[in-house]
């Protein structure tokens, strides 16, 4: 008998290698978990599918013949077959085998891929079976030709039918199927038990049974991540700590009396929660996201403010330098003298705000540990460099991170553990989050949500330009010069920095997006042949954009001092590799005006903030994701003049101008970023966030299933609340350790 360990090695012969090889599927489970990608009926319309198809029908043997080759030694066979309604040609370059088994006359089940010959289509050494064989075997479901056929991703060296009979070998063969869904969930929620799931999903008879073998199997998914996710949640809030109350008439007070705008009633609310958290005596761990521009530094200052009213430091983590910089610079703004502590002219209250990167000079660096190890920094603002171990606090009370995306949990986990009591978390992120993205990512986070924007904000314009059409070009060059010419700035961002410093892969942060796939067909569609497009795992469309040449910072300041129309419009460089000093020097200038065209990779991504920046061109737009896109066009409009967002694009593919329409039709972040997320997919925007539990999730989406995701996170709550150790479940416990090795268990307890 077979169990879910059993190695496949041994049982199914020479198909068990080239499984392992090119699918890792190494055990019985393995290959359980491997879905079908498609399934199709044995009703197929032989005129109708078109080259490169992967074609499954029952047809008759019209006519077979063998001849020999003129090129080499041997024979080949060829034969006609047909549905009745229409024919193809069958061609096998060796017809030793088939010539006793491929009779005329008789019907046959054929499946194989179409291509093409002399301009006829055909199918190349096909794999068949007779119709007894193929009900035998399962491939037809009963004699009546009723069943569902699935169709397996490609495995090299593998035709599907015999991935096929390995499953249904597995199948027959299978015991003791554990469930990690308790039978009383399963009862309330109309669930299949496991194994009923897995030969509804590889052995359906029809549709809705394939549907009914999916959803149970998502479900479970989505069960062991949130009792997980839950069971952080419960331990989280077993931490102690100290809490950390705002005083009257203290720092925050003096700010909030000094505000020159009023805030809005969401960046009310949301500060509320914060400060609520920061008074209570257990480690505050939430998630803050919001719109591009819609005042999450504000809300974050607050909260560092009350953490200095308490006697003690916050901590602000920054990806970049420049982002770090400008943080440091906006708040020592915002506060004025208050950030002048210990300073001649500084207010009675005022703390200290001290910038540490990795570029100080010796004798700043050395200053800003002085000050941070001291205690007289308040408000400490850096990039990785606060997380080398020289640095010391005094009394670490809150770790801000932004942009919390680019940092690992590890270099989260460094920051937390200098505080001599665990210090409260607040997490920033401007891309917007789906909820049940934050459900199933930071599932173990409270989330608090910034969608209006502060009175005054401008609206962007967004307008998609190809560069091939004649003009069009010239005039975006133009259209910019008309934007300086009326007293105004802008930004020309750029995907690469140049060949010069770092070569074609040389970006700042950029993840460069490839054309996406199109979508798996997980339906049961048995009416149609369809098409099986490759694994979905490359793609012309990708391979084609990649190889175009992109533009590159260096060399479009170059051509931009060429052009006519920018003739005396004064014009400068920013990328992530130039000089520490070189970088606030070119930012300090753009910020003065002293620079009409900022030419930049995506440094200037998230932070920058310039009111008289008011129109932006992106070049090769395509190339990035949507979500980035909106990102980079909240660089303008910040000031009293509408933004303009010109996104240009050179790909004729019709994906990339779906995307780049979609980010020009909408200024809402939460749509675009969902939009980010089906064609992205979701690996490239949930990064590694829970590492070692994203990797789990094989079949569940977090936008398809919400409500799946919803039903699981009330059932993981109801579990824990009745049964903390779960004793009571021993498979759902057993499935969450078996998610949650040595090394992800530390990892997710780093989070």
């Amino acid at each position: 008998m077979v169990t879910e360990r059993t190695r496949l090695k041994g049982l199914l012969g020479q198909a068990a290698s080239k499984l392992a090889t090119h699918r890792d599927i190494e055990t019985a489970g393995d290959l359980l978990a491997f879905w079908p990608r498609r399934y199709r009926t044995a009703e197929a319309d032989l005129g109708q599918p078109r080259v490169g198809d992967f074609l499954v029908a029952v047809a008759r043997v019209e006519e077979v013949t063998t001849r020999s080759m003129r090129n080499r030694r041997g024979r080949m066979l060829e034969a006609r077959i047909t549905d009745g309604r229409s024919r193809l040609r069958l061609t096998f370059f060796d017809a030793r085998g088939h010539e006793r088994k491929l009779l005329q006359g008789r019907e046959y089940l054929f499946a194989g891929q179409v291509t093409e010959y002399r301009g006829q289509r055909q199918l190349a050494h096909p794999g068949y079976a007779t119709l007894e064989e193929a009900a035998a075997l399962g491939e037809l479901g009963d004699a009546d030709h009723s069943g569902l056929i699935p169709i397996y991703r490609h495995v090299p060296g593998v035709h599907p039918w015999t991935i096929t009979r390995c499953v249904r070998l597995v199948l027959g063969q299978l015991e003791s199927v554990p469930d990690a869904v308790p039978a009383e969930i399963r009862d309330r929620r109309g669930l299949l038990d496991r194994e009923a799931a897995l030969r509804a999903i590889h052995a359906p008879r029809e549709r809705g049974e394939v549907e009914a073998g999916r959803r149970r199997l998502r479900y479970q998914e989505a069960l062991v991540l949130q009792t997980i996710l839950a069971t952080r949640r419960a331990e989280a809030a077993q931490v102690v700590t100290q809490e950390r109350r705002r005083r009257d008439g203290g720092l925050l007070t003096d700010f909030d009396s000094r505000l020159p705008f009023e805030l809005t009633p969401g960046q009310q609310q949301v500060s509320g929660e914060i400060l609520d958290d920061l008074a209570r005596p257990t480690p505050m761990h939430r998630l803050l996201q919001g719109e591009v521009g819609s005042g999450k530094t504000v809300v974050a200052l607050r909260a560092m403010l009350a953490a200095v009213d308490s006697g003690g430091q916050a901590a602000l983590l920054a990806p970049t330098e420049v982002l770090a910089a400008q943080h440091a610079s906006s708040i020592r703004r915002m506060l004025g003298d208050l950030a002048e502590g210990g300073m001649l002219g500084g207010a009675e209250n005022a703390t200290r705000v001290t910038l540490l990167t990795g570029s100080l000079s010796a004798a700043a660096r050395k200053e800003a540990l002085l000050e941070i190890a001291s205690g007289t920094a308040g408000i400490v603002v850096g990039t990785h460099a606060l997380l080398e171990e020289k640095v010391s606090f005094a009394d670490l009370a809150l770790v801000v991170v932004d942009e919390q995306h680019r940092f690992g949990v590890e270099q989260r986990d460094a920051l937390r553990a200098k505080g001599a009591t665990p210090p409260h978390v607040l997490v920033m992120t401007a891309t917007p989050i789906p909820r049940t993205v934050a459900m199933t990512v930071f599932g173990d986070m409270e989330t608090s949500t910034l969608r209006e924007l502060p009175r005054g904000r401008q609206p962007i314009t967004s307008h998609v330009v190809p560069v091939d059409r004649p003009g069009w070009l010239e005039r975006t060059w133009a259209r910019l010069a008309e934007e300086v010419r009326s007293g105004r700035q802008a930004y020309v961002v750029c995907p690469r920095i140049g060949d010069d410093v770092g070569g074609p892969g040389d970006t700042d942060g950029l993840e460069l997006v490839e054309e996406p796939l199109p979508e798996e067909d997980e339906s049961a569609d048995g009416e149609a042949v369809g098409t099986v497009e490759g694994d979905g795992e490359s793609g012309d469309g990708a391979s084609g954009a990649a190889e175009r040449p992109l533009a590159a910072v260096l060399e479009v300041l170059e051509q931009l001092g060429a052009e006519p129309e920018l003739a005396g419009v004064r014009i400068a460089a920013l990328h992530g590799r130039m000089p520490a000093e070189d970088k606030d020097a070119v930012m300090a200038r753009f910020t003065r005006g002293e620079i009409d065209v900022l030419v930049s990779t995506t440094v200037i991504e998230v932070g920058v903030d310039v009111p008289n920046a008011s129109a932006m061109v992106v070049l090769d737009a395509d190339r990035f994701g949507v979500s980035q896109l909106h990102q980079l066009r909240g660089r303008v409009g910040r000031g009293s003049e509408p933004g303009l967002c010109l996104l240009l694009i050179a790909s004729e593919a019709d994906s990339a101008h779906e995307r780049l329409a979609a980010v020009a039709g909408s200024s809402d972040g939460f749509d675009l970023s969902r939009l980010d997320l089906t064609q992205r997919r979701e690996g490239d925007v949930l990064g590694n966030a829970q590492h070692g539990v994203r990797s789990q999730l094989q079949h569940l989406s977090v936008l398809r299933d919400e409500e799946l995701i919803e039903m699981a996170r009330e059932d993981a709550a109801a579990l824990l609340a009745a049964d903390p150790e779960l004793t009571g479940c021993p498979e759902l416990a057993a499935e969450m350790a078996a998610w949650l090795d040595p090394d992800q268990a530390a990892h997710l307890e780093k989070g």
